[in-house]
């Protein structure tokens, strides 16, 4: 018989809840966002200024190019994310956690759908180059990358947390999720190919998406979802 989740707490450790962080993303996204539409001259001299300071020094690092070109297409590559959320979809309705496993999939699929509507609407050209170490398709703001790391490990530790995991392999996973969002907005602008406004933009959006969706599951459960089990 599958062990049952435990419920989640109400609140984050700090007293913020999911709902409130995801207000405070959201509006700080939607900021980001005016500014880079109108190409706000402070903004995009630090964008021109980073991606400047970045490309030099990767210009002069092939090593180190191709180890973040690895992390960028194989670790932290937008598949491999989603692949996790795909087994943990599959872990959740094999462990009759249905209403939960298509609420965790149609949130990373929102994500790709939210991610792509906005680089065509916003049409910003990524950073170009007489010397590119790496290329990349299509329009710049969001990142992709960025937006589908935060997503996934945000869901990812949603799950553990809900199912009561041990404060060891809590720590751990915190500590691997951050590692993976930060580096994967590093690869991104060391190589050349973003922005640092679309990762910050990719970073909030993800973030303001998983909140909206922990706080959508958790009113959902209170007006009558599927009653989840109890330990005996």
């Amino acid at each position: 018989m599958p062990s049952p989740p435990l419920a989640p707490p109400a609140r984050i450790r700090s007293g913020v809840t999911p709902f409130g962080m995801a207000v405070v993303c959201a509006s700080a996204a939607l900021v980001l966002l005016i500014l880079v539409v109108v190409r706000w001259p402070p903004l995009m001299t630090l964008d021109r200024t980073v991606a400047e300071a970045l490309h030099r020094r990767a210009v002069a690092e092939p090593g180190l190019v191709h180890a973040n070109r690895i992390l960028t297409d194989w670790v932290w590559d937008p598949w491999t994310m989603r692949a996790l959320i795909a087994v943990a979809v599959v872990a959740l309705w094999w462990r009759a956690e249905r209403a939960l496993a298509v609420w965790v999939a149609a949130t990373s699929v929102l994500s790709t759908l939210l991610q792509q509507g906005l680089k065509s609407a916003v049409g910003r050209e990524r950073p170009r180059w007489p010397d590119p170490v790496d290329s990349a398709h299509y329009a710049a703001f969001p990142s992709g990358h960025a937006m589908t790391a935060m997503v996934s490990c945000a869901l990812l530790l949603w799950l553990l947390r809900r199912r009561g995991t041990g404060p060891w392999m809590w720590r751990t996973a915190l500590v691997v999720a951050w590692v993976s969002v930060i580096g994967v907005g590093i690869t991104r602008l060391y190589l050349g190919v973003h922005w640092l406004s679309d990762v910050l933009g990719g970073w909030l959006l993800g973030a303001a998406l998983v909140g909206f969706s922990i706080a959508g599951f958790a009113r959902y459960e209170g007006r009558g979802g599927p009653a989840l089990p109890r330990r005996s």
